[in-house]
């Protein structure tokens, strides 16, 4: 692997991950901030927007999975030198956008009507929950936009745009979540609803913000073409398989929290913390195979089946690094970490077991992170979608809950630490799988994987 490591290539990766990454973290902070806003207003407020969140957000990934598509058929576009196809993409992804929005506006609708007579949440947290969907999914056809163009720009290998209209969005979230969540200039106190009116406002500035990029990039882009079937159902093709495996995941975990929830606050809020970390150091990973797609596809696109493998064992190496750095500081920081998120100390003590799971986490998290991001620039989101499912529903969750509930396998049950220990034994299989696909991928000849790509 460390023979293939390309210096160039590693300088590449780094000025496209690190736009990625500040960008994920402009979103993580926009979260925080609607959460801090709300609890500041009321605790009810603060649970709805905790609440609609769990419903807003598996839809919200799911259009995104089914978008991106977009990045490795643009970056193969331009690979092969043809910019018109390029364009095409953007054009068709837009209507694609918009099919989406319909889609999922329709169902928060739904949700927001009628969550108040589901009859098993409180009135008050029912209603707050409902006004607050109502506000955010006029957001989301500007959200799926945003979306479109990102992908178009990222599959151009300019990731900086979203980064830029991230942070300048998190500047506007503050003062807008204010004035709706509290009610300023002379507008009534919202609540809850603000902080989705803030938001839906949030997104669609931030979709027009990413036309003026798009044009700069590319100045005919943006023309209205009517929809091509043959394009949209190349994108599907590609994009719901993706969509569907972002799902497995999500789905998974919430499943997961679901199971555990019997065993008491203190495993909840323990596995809570670890989740959260998690998350925030999964985008350094992440981030990476992000550019690491944007690469590979755009070499695709030339013919250079070579050049894509250099890219994603330099890639690789990189994320293993990474993964021996974040293991040894997560392992020496847990406990403050832990002291973060919660002062009881039997909390404490269950999230520091559990990131000490998170340590072993890293090196099988970072190798199916970045593996996957290396098939999605390859267009093989099948094998994505298959090997998830395999990993989340055939062996982590079985696994976790005869660990976590049964002495089957071990002297007396685990509880939420057996779900953590099957996460490694799942997350270890679906790096294996992948390892196996890309390299079966990276044999082809050069028409076969014209033919695989779609060229």
């Amino acid at each position: 692997m460390f023979r293939h490591f390309s210096r160039q290539e590693a300088r590449n990766l780094a000025l496209l991950a690190v736009p990625v990454f500040l960008g994920q973290i402009a979103q993580i902070a926009m979260s925080f901030v609607d959460t801090v806003v709300a609890g500041r207003s009321s605790s009810v407020d603060m649970a709805a927007v905790a609440v609609a969140t769990s419903f807003w957000i598996p839809g919200i990934m799911f259009g995104q999975g089914l978008i991106m598509a977009i990045t490795p058929l643009v970056a193969q576009a331009l690979g092969a030198g043809n910019r018109m196809k390029s364009r095409h993409f953007l054009r068709q992804g837009l209507w694609l956008a918009l099919a989406i929005s319909a889609l999922l506006m329709g169902i928060f609708f739904t949700i927001s009507s009628t969550i108040t007579f589901w009859g098993r949440m409180d009135p008050l947290l029912a209603k707050k929950t409902s006004e607050y969907l109502f506000a955010v999914l006029f957001g989301v056809p500007a959200l799926m936009l945003f979306v479109v163009q990102r992908c178009f720009l990222e599959g151009h290998g300019r990731t900086r745009p979203a980064m830029v209209a991230g942070f300048v969005g998190l500047a506007l979230n503050v003062p807008l979540n204010i004035i709706f969540v509290f009610g300023k200039f002379g507008l009534p106190a919202m609540g809850a609803a603000g902080c989705g009116l803030a938001t839906a406002i949030l997104f669609w500035f931030m979709a027009a913000s990413m036309m003026f990029f798009v044009r700069h990039t590319d100045r005919a882009a943006l023309a209205v073409e009517k929809p091509s079937p043959a394009i949209l159902r190349r994108m599907v093709r590609i994009g719901l398989p993706g969509a569907f495996a972002m799902l497995n995941e999500t789905a998974a975990f919430a499943l997961i929290a679901l199971i555990i929830s019997p065993l008491g606050v203190t495993s909840v809020a323990g596995h809570q913390i670890a989740i959260n970390v998690s998350a925030f150091v999964w985008m350094c990973p992440f981030s990476i195979g992000a550019a690491s797609t944007i690469r590979i596809g755009t070499l695709l696109g030339a013919g250079d089946i070579a050049g894509a493998r250099r890219v994603r064992l330099t890639a690789l190496t990189i994320t293993i690094a990474m993964a021996c750095v974040l293991a040894v500081l997560i392992y020496l920081i847990r406990y403050p970490v832990a002291a973060l998120y919660n002062d009881d100390a039997a909390v404490i003590q269950m999230a520091s077991l559990l990131l000490i799971c998170e340590v072993f986490y890293q090196f099988p998290d970072g190798v199916q992170t970045n593996t996957l991001c290396a098939l999605r620039g390859w267009n093989d989101t099948q094998a994505i979608f298959c090997i998830s499912f395999i990993a989340y529903w055939i062996i982590s969750l079985p696994l976790g809950w005869v660990l976590c509930m049964t002495d089957i396998l071990t002297s007396e049950p685990l509880g939420v630490l057996g779900f953590w220990i099957a996460l490694i034994f799942g997350l270890s299989a679906a790096g294996l799988l992948y390892l196996i696909r890309i390299h079966k991928l990276e044999h082809l000849s050069v028409e076969g994987m014209k033919k695989k790509i779609g060229r």
